[in-house]
């Protein structure tokens, strides 16, 4: 709303700001976008303990770790970010799979490929955090036949 210059934006002006952030991280029905052939944010942003958010700062410590603080004293962590500082960077492929370019949380089926595909590569994201971290990402998408 800050960069269309609105302090008191209607509600088209709202979802028109709203489109415009989803459409920036590819998270709009875009036939033109190759990012955009994802089920979007492929993990959920775990929430844990506020020692597990220490133990992921203490991992990292020349990084700034995003926290959220939650009204129960947990802590969420953002999926993303974890992803990206365990190795597994923006526009990652491997083989007819790859994380957006836009952003490391949605998982892109490229041209051919397959929901075996999709699911290695998400363990691999999987296991990669929790070696990083050793914090547990659970994807948002259900699976089946798996």
């Amino acid at each position: 709303m800050a960069r269309r210059g609105l302090t008191s934006p209607t509600l088209a002006e709202l979802r028109a700001c709203v489109l415009a952030v989803r459409g920036e991280k590819s998270m709009l029905l875009d036939a033109a976008d190759p990012n955009g052939r994802s089920c979007g944010s492929f993990f959920l942003n775990p929430i844990v303990s506020p020692e597990a958010a220490e133990q992921v700062r203490a991992a990292s410590p020349s990084a700034s770790v995003p926290t959220y603080p939650q009204p129960d004293g947990r802590v969420k962590l953002a999926a993303g970010w974890l992803i990206e500082h365990s190795g597994f960077g923006k526009g990652l492929r491997d083989g007819n799979v790859g994380l957006s370019s836009k952003h490391a949380l949605a998982i892109v089926a490229h041209t051919g490929a397959s929901a075996t595909e999709v699911a290695r590569l998400a363990q691999r994201i999987q296991d990669g955090v929790r070696a990083r971290f050793g914090i547990e990402l659970t994807p948002e998408p259900n699976f089946w036949g798996f």
